[in-house]
């Protein structure tokens, strides 16, 4: 079963979004998908 998933709002610096949409595109997933991915990373690396 996938997890729920939730929408939110956010502010992000313009500089930041336009790097993290071609490291998106890079990786052939879509911003949201993108973004899931590095925070998942980050917080599962803050509890280890």
């Amino acid at each position: 079963m996938k997890p729920l998933k939730e929408k939110i709002s956010i502010t992000i610096d313009s500089d930041l979004l336009k790097e993290l949409k071609v490291l998106a595109e890079r990786d052939d997933r879509s911003l949201s998908q993108y973004i899931n991915l590095i925070l998942r990373k980050y917080v599962k690396s803050e509890l280890d």
